[in-house]
């Protein structure tokens, strides 16, 4: 199978919901700004999206995915199938009392994530969870049917279902903010409303996939249904190991909780600088880290069910050197080139030169740790492919601490871009370590070359680098704002060029790009 082949169908889909989101962001910033009701709504959305990122896309699919991939492996379809049945009951049924308790539960999470809103922007939060919170139980079953199709190399439908909730969110934006307002509600309900309509819209079209393969679940309604698929012993191996992943996952969960809470008490405005700062680090990391992850970890689980051991570390060595060829620069641009790119995207309406500079502090200090923050996305599936999701999960409780740490020294000295700079640089601490393990079990040998594609790499990264923070000092980006379509178009030759230089110098230092796109 052409590794790049599949990683640049899932990153050229990922591309197109990456794109939306950010149209997603621009809409919100220039409707809402910064401020006190859209720290509400970040809260209120984070709640289902921190419960969907442990259990869903986290501990999970961590555990299921590897499974599968060696069920299938071993035991062919029908018996994964028998597997899958029993997983989606027992899914279910766990959903539903999480949609419940959650909803009830409402006013203390807010409080956990976010004790510093307002009393009205606190209020406006709790509303906001209780709609959004079936969102989870919706996502949920996205990871199942993504997992299964990604394990059959069905990339496509997983890759581009996301687009549907950033189209949601816009649609009803713009079509609800107004009759909500003069109904006396808040127009930020409206982006809530999005939410749900779009994770209904993401659950709707993996089930036609699923059927194309013939693996949709067979979902059991009855208690009796539910004893006997807790039964099946591939259930009890998937919990089993999602113990230590949810503790893996659960600890980088509980950081950016301790971020959403610390953040809600530096300024009103803070939690969504953070946010749109988020966003520009999720589009490299979307880009690259999840469809690296996604092609790679069947692929890692399959090949060490079937002890091919030299193909596994190919597979990782073939991830790493992507991650330095493309991720790298994507981490230089978001530090030297951070003012215009946020300027370019939100700056306009209600978002002011203010937030522009408080957002592009917080993009730079995601630009230290991007490199760590990707490298992960490669590096913990090799661990979930041996189906020891323990290692991973110490790591990640050291690196939490070792993140509040640089939270004490950072966040007193530098504001809310001291959060952003602490989780990127645990992410380089959490992925070295998860390299030094593999490399100290065996299971990943480099192969020849590394320095020289890492000096080259880097050549290309320094003469990108160097166009770049020419065009960030020299040009006013807040001042071409009185001309949007001028500044968009030179913003587009910026990266355009950025990207020309960046190759050029890699070509000549003698990269062979095509290379890289050997089936593995």
């Amino acid at each position: 199978m052409n590794l790049l082949r599949a990683a640049s169908t899932i990153s050229l889909l990922t591309l197109t919901s990456r794109i939306t989101g950010l149209v997603r962001e621009q809409m919100m910033a220039g409707l809402f700004g910064a401020n006190a009701m859209t720290d509400a709504f970040l809260v209120a959305f984070r709640i289902p999206n921190l419960l969907r990122r442990l259990f869903a896309e986290g501990a999970f699919s961590q555990a299921f995915v590897p499974l599968l991939a060696a069920t299938r492996a071993t035991e062919g379809d029908e018996a994964t199938h028998r597997l899958v049945d029993a997983v989606a009951t027992v899914l279910l049924w766990v959903l539903i009392g999480t949609s419940v308790l959650g909803i009830v539960a409402a006013p203390l999470l807010v409080w956990l994530l976010g004790s510093g809103l307002s009393a009205k922007a606190f209020d406006a939060s709790v509303v906001m969870t209780r709609f959004m919170f079936p969102y989870i139980g919706c996502m949920s079953l996205v990871a199942l049917s993504a997992g299964i199709l990604n394990t059959w190399r069905r990339f496509a439908v997983p890759a581009a279902s996301p687009v549907l909730l950033n189209l949601s969110m816009i649609a009803c934006g713009w079509a609800l903010v107004g009759p909500l307002q003069r109904a006396g509600w808040p127009g930020i309900y409206g982006m809530a409303a999005g939410v749900m309509l779009g994770g209904l819209l993401q659950l709707a079209v993996q089930w036609p996939a699923l059927s194309r393969i013939g693996m949709r679940p067979r979902m059991r309604w009855t208690l009796g249904g539910l004893r006997d698929s807790r039964a099946h012993p591939g259930v009890g191996r998937m919990l089993l190991a999602m113990g230590p992943a949810l503790l893996g996952v659960g600890v980088s969960q509980l950081s950016l909780m301790i971020n959403t809470q610390i953040s809600s008490h530096l300024a009103e405005g803070a939690t969504s600088w953070l946010n749109y700062a988020d966003r520009l680090m999720e589009f490299p990391i979307g880009l690259l880290g999840v469809a690296l992850s996604a092609v790679l970890t069947p692929q890692l689980s399959a090949a060490q069910a079937s002890g091919e051991d030299a193909r596994y570390s190919h597979l990782l060595d073939w991830g790493l050197r992507m991650v330095l060829l493309l991720a790298l620069p994507c981490a230089v641009a978001l530090l030297v080139f951070a003012e215009p790119l946020t300027a370019v995207l939100y700056h306009r309406k209600a978002f002011g030169a203010a937030d522009v500079a408080h957002t592009a502090q917080s993009v730079m200090g995601w630009g230290v740790g991007l490199l760590g923050l990707i490298a992960v996305k490669v590096l913990a599936p090799g661990f979930y492919a041996r189906q020891d999701t323990g290692t991973p999960a110490k790591i990640a409780v050291v690196v939490l601490v070792l993140t509040q740490c640089f939270n004490l020294v950072f966040v007193p000295w530098i504001g809310v871009a001291g959060l952003a700079l602490s989780i990127g640089l645990g992410a380089l601490v959490n992925a070295s370590w998860l390299l030094l393990g593999l490399r100290k079990l065996g299971s990943y040998r480099p192969e020849p070359g590394w320095l020289a594609f890492g000096l080259r790499v880097g050549a290309g990264c320094v003469a990108m680098g160097l166009l770049q923070w020419q065009l960030a000092s020299r040009l006013d980006w807040i001042a071409l704002g009185a001309h949007e379509f001028h500044r968009a178009l030179v913003m587009a030759a910026s990266l355009a060029g950025s990207a020309v230089v960046y190759f050029s110098v890699l070509m000549l230092a003698g990269v062979k790009l095509k290379a890289l796109s050997r089936p593995a």
